[in-house]
């Protein structure tokens, strides 16, 4: 049900002399005083209220909302709008007294009684439409599913609000559950509390509850774990609501349910979100991120928005990813100045017309080959990408002033056994060296793998499980760090704030995690169950891989910072700058050249605990999945 505009206004035209007649009424006790000594006042009164409180009311954009929507925003609105003109039709009628413009009789107390009449009727008017059009709306067909909640917090009351908002869904909320005890037993929105999160499976089967709904954004999957395994052996469906991380990257919105995903199984406890300093440091910049394509690229996009930088420069070479991009990005941030690039940082001319043209302060340098067996055959290309793209992203950005430059590195620059590592490791001494050179706050920012990243294992895996099995998996005490990408990238942005120049900054991964005990979550997921509906089987540790990875060398120190998940380190081992530029003129020689095991020699001999040869299994290097 939808009402015109025009009807409120007329609808205000008739409260506003109302409001005016009955804020005498009730100053006076006599009407004879009123006929005798206040009615020229007051036809001033309702003349000057009549042409001023509509235009304040039209300028609040009270003539503008759909009301059977209104909500505490709205309210908050609508008192500012009736104290402004209140104020405003208050000086006229004081200014015209006082030239004695009406008879002796006016009362100031009627003013105040006229403004609060006035939100009262102006606020209840508008209330009385969403009560009309709510109670109007047709209920959803059917028997309604009643609905468990876990979490009673904003979150949760959001979810509730939405399903006894909307007529069209056949959801019916039950009861919360909270591991706070100051609401237990208490009632939200007309639901209770009923219980702690622990007793989750009791309270299914006394209740005999349809859906479980987790409401917690910022809950640790170990909540998410105990909820998703009840419900799987009570054998109800249950959905969540996006991560905090999700939700900070913009990507979805919180009353936005979806199914329990693998993420969420591995989340952890958020730690406390330092939002200023990223705003310092992206606020009104000029913005370029390389690789913006792909999934770290296109995350770091997407949070960098928010912040409102005076543009955003997106870098990559391919022109499928970037459309994708911008077109999300326009949709999401219609204001924003985006600007698609494409080009190759191993293209030095390029990179220069590009710098010169959009003169970025800071730079994410996020592009990179990245899938570690394909690039112990295209030695190369991960050279020529990973090292000298570095590179020449590192001297253009030095040469154009760029305030500020971030790596994007990873764990396997720790110890690298593989080309992958040691190339992002070399990258990372480029980097570096730069820094100390030119005094210039560049950084580097490493971290583990990321869920659901392009060429990652999960979206692997779940091709294996919907084509039926087997899922294959190279050895069963294979561990990995895991963490989701919005929460990679957020914390790549709370590093690069703290950034002054050299640092390697580390993110804590928390534990590592088995990619069996991964594999079989996914199964699960999936509604099925290892070893019955899915085979699983060991392939073998391929070419390059370690059973588990590093994040830092053991005879290294790491400080903290005053974020509780960035470490920093300042003593990495750098070459010199004449070594790290003959390594650079070497590589570029060898890459031209192209000799593959030159430049694994090179590397081995340059990149600190590099050991590519000997993890080099020439036989079955074509064993890339």
């Amino acid at each position: 049900m939808r009402f015109r505009n025009r009807y409120v206004l007329l609808t205000d035209i008739l409260l506003i002399i109302v409001a005016v007649m009955g804020s005498y009424i009730l100053r006076l006790e006599l009407l004879e005083d009123f006929l005798r000594y206040y009615w020229q006042g007051a036809l001033w009164w309702i003349a000057a209220a009549l042409l001023v409180k509509p235009l304040v009311y039209y300028f609040f954009g009270l003539y503008r909302r759909l009301w059977i929507y209104a909500s505490i925003s709205e309210l908050k609105l609508i008192a500012a709008a009736v104290t402004v003109s209140s104020l405003i039709v208050g000086a006229i009628i004081l200014i015209l007294y006082s030239f004695q413009a009406f008879g002796p009789g006016f009362s100031r107390s009627a003013l105040a009684i006229d403004w609060l009449l006035s939100l009262v009727l102006v606020g209840g008017s508008r209330l009385a439409l969403r009560i009309v059009a709510e109670s109007k709306m047709p209920r959803a067909d059917g028997k309604r599913r009643d609905v468990l909640v876990i979490g009673a917090g904003d979150a949760g009351a959001l979810v509730v609000r939405e399903m006894q908002k909307s007529r069209h869904t056949d959801m019916n909320p039950v009861g919360f559950l909270d591991d706070d005890p100051a609401k237990r037993g208490q009632i939200l929105l007309g639901v209770p509390v009923i219980g702690a999160i622990k007793d989750l499976s009791h309270i299914v089967d006394i209740t005999h509850v349809d859906e479980v709904i987790i409401a917690i954004p910022s809950a640790p999957g170990r909540v998410v774990r105990l909820v998703s395994d009840v419900c799987r052996l009570k054998g109800i469906p249950f959905r969540t609501m996006p991560g905090i991380y999700e939700l900070l990257g913009g990507k979805v919105s919180v009353s936005r349910l979806r199914e329990v995903d693998i993420t969420d199984l591995l989340r952890r406890e958020p730690a406390r979100i330092h939002e200023e300093w990223i705003g310092a440091a992206l606020k009104d910049k000029r913005v370029l991120v390389t690789g913006a394509g792909g999934s770290i690229g296109r995350e770091l996009c997407r949070q960098i928005a928010r912040w409102k930088p005076a543009e955003l420069v997106l870098l990559g070479h391919g022109e499928n990813s970037i459309f994708e991009a911008l077109l999300e990005l326009k949709a999401d941030y219609p204001h924003l100045e985006l600007i698609p690039v494409i080009a190759d940082v191993r293209d030095r001319q390029r990179l220069e017309a590009v710098f010169a043209a959009q003169r970025p302060q800071v730079v994410f340098h996020a592009a990179a080959h990245k899938h570690v067996p394909l690039m112990e055959i295209n030695v190369e290309e991960a050279v020529a990408n990973n090292i000298l793209g570095t590179h020449n992203v590192v001297e253009t950005a030095d040469r154009c002033g760029v305030e500020r430059l971030v790596l994007i590195s990873t764990d396997k620059a720790v110890h690298p056994a593989n080309v992958y590592g040691a190339t992002k490791r070399m990258a990372e001494m480029v980097v570096l060296d730069a820094a100390r050179r030119t005094g210039n706050a560049f950084s580097v920012v490493r971290f583990g793998n990321v869920l659901g990243s392009r060429g990652s294992v999960v979206p692997l895996f779940k091709r294996m499980i919907a084509a039926g099995g087997p899922l294959q998996i190279t050895h069963p005490d294979m561990e990995r760090f895991f963490m989701t990408i919005p929460e990679a990238v957020h914390l790549v942005l709370q590093a690069a704030a703290m950034g002054e120049g050299g640092e390697a900054f580390l993110l804590n991964m928390g534990e590592q995690v088995r990619i069996l005990d991964l594999a079989e979550d996914l199964i699960r997921l999936s509604g099925l169950e290892p070893g019955r509906d899915i085979e699983i089987e060991f392939t073998g540790i391929r070419p390059g891989e370690k059973l588990r990875e590093e994040l830092w060398e053991g005879d290294k120190t790491y400080d903290k910072t005053a974020h509780p998940d960035v470490f920093r380190s300042t003593g990495e081992d750098m070459a010199d700058e004449a070594t790290v530029r003959a390594t650079l003129e070497r590589l570029a020689d060898l890459v031209a050249a192209s000799q593959p095991e030159a430049i694994i020699d090179l590397l081995d001999e340059v990149v600190p605990g590099s050991a590519i040869r000997e993890n080099l299994r020439p036989k079955d290097v074509m064993d890339v999945v």
